[in-house]
């Protein structure tokens, strides 16, 4: 009696499955979760603006002879946080989000915080890695941040609580908890505080609002 599939057929389509899916997982872009002044911190460019346009370009071939494709997204830049002393006109990402491509409304109505790196040619390229938001999104704080307090803090090193307890090493370094006690990116620290270095070289979370005393906080107590 025959089978209506051989046992080999069987293996080599499993065998195909898994090899296309880690293929898959490859090229999956992944990011590690960091708060929006560490974004701040690490960007070559931080920009407002709203996207007026969109095309595919081709920024030359690959080692293989194949050519490299990117969106090219035309800007109209609204204010420059961080940056070069010229306006950004277009800003440049993959194809796809599989390598970590970056998909913007093209109808000039929303405006978006923007950040990213400098090209060698000047130019703006982002990932699903940068700090990319809807402005409309973001905490008074955090426009607050993007002028003035973010970069104050560029010196301090926000570490992430990968599992409670946890606690800082090092009197410049501000302690993360809102992935693990609010189980979200955008959390409460992420929103609403900063990392500021104070008056004895050691680091603490502000939010800014009331007076400094009354808002620094203890730096294992966020």
């Amino acid at each position: 009696m025959k089978m209506p599939f051989s046992v080999n057929g069987i293996l080599c389509t499993l065998a195909l499955l898994v090899l296309w899916r880690a293929e898959e997982l490859a090229e999956a872009c992944s990011c590690a979760p960091v708060h929006p002044q560490q974004a701040f911190c690490n960007a070559d460019v931080v920009i407002r603006a709203k996207v007026v346009g969109e095309r595919e370009v081709h920024s030359g071939n690959d080692v293989y002879g194949n050519p490299i494709k990117r969106i090219q997204y035309e800007i109209k830049q609204i204010k420059m946080f961080k940056g070069p002393n010229q306006d950004i006109e277009a800003i440049f990402t993959a194809p796809v989000s599989a390598v970590c491509g970056v998909t913007l409304d093209v109808n000039g109505k929303k405006e978006y915080l923007i950040s990213g790196k400098a090209e060698a040619d000047g130019s703006m390229h982002v990932t699903l890695c940068d700090y990319i938001m809807p402005w409309d999104s973001l905490s008074n704080t955090q426009k607050k941040g993007l002028s003035q307090r973010y970069e104050m803090g560029c010196e301090c090193k926000i570490v992430r609580c990968p599992s409670l307890p946890c606690e800082i090493s090092a009197p410049e370094e501000c302690l993360w908890t809102d992935l693990m006690i609010e189980k979200q990116v955008h959390g409460r620290q992420a929103n609403h505080y900063a990392c500021v270095k104070r008056a004895d070289g050691s680091c603490s979370w502000y939010r800014g609002i009331a007076s400094p005393k009354k808002e620094f906080l203890d730096a294992d107590d966020p």
